[in-house]
């Protein structure tokens, strides 16, 4: 459902913004793609934070110790285009950290105590490992990753704006770092 929202809040942004929205950032890792990953069928645009998901992850946990189990990014009204992570605070407690996409500066850390989300343990691949993975199958820009444990199985729900144009839906096994598609939502 979460990813649902953030295609949409993207699509939404490209067509408040227009054409200077649609330009795409992307980034690559030097591998090519894989035919495992689910494409939607509509195009996706990407527009100008210059801060990646493994930037924002590294403010998020400089600022809160512990371990980013989401991070989206996101349209925000009052700050612009924002990183929005959950981190497992070494402290115990789940915290929302916002970090501005242009400049990694942390906005806000809000603490959570009613979160519900699976606690990571140590044994897990970490968000930045699960997100190499998946650009190693998939190039292109990471708009959203999350731990997902719906299914029996964890996994890491990574998002992808691919150099193809199109968005990719990948699962990332917490355990082994293994990279599959995902199934199809009936939402898209």
């Amino acid at each position: 459902m979460q990813r649902n929202i953030a295609v949409i809040a993207v699509a939404a942004a490209v067509l408040i913004g227009g054409g200077a929205a649609a330009a795409a950032a992307f980034t690559d890792n030097g591998s090519s793609g894989d035919s495992s990953s689910r494409q939607d069928s509509s195009p996706v645009a990407v527009k100008g934070g210059s801060i990646t998901v493994d930037d924002a992850v590294a403010a998020a946990l400089k600022a809160v110790p512990g371990r980013v189990i989401e991070a989206e990014l996101e349209d925000d009204d009052s700050d612009g285009q924002v990183w929005e992570l959950d981190v497992y605070g070494s402290d115990k407690v789940w915290h929302d950290v916002k970090v501005d996409a242009d400049n990694a500066k942390v906005l806000s850390d809000r603490g959570d105590a009613d979160n519900r989300r699976p606690v990571p343990g140590s044994d897990r691949v970490s968000v930045i490992a699960a997100v190499d993975a998946a650009r190693g199958a998939e190039p292109g820009t990471v708009t959203s990753v999350d731990l997902d444990g719906d299914d029996g199985a964890l996994v890491w729900d990574v998002d992808i704006a691919g150099k193809d144009g199109r968005n990719h839906e990948l699962d990332v096994d917490a355990r082994t770092a293994d990279v599959s598609g995902s199934k199809d939502d009936d939402d898209n």
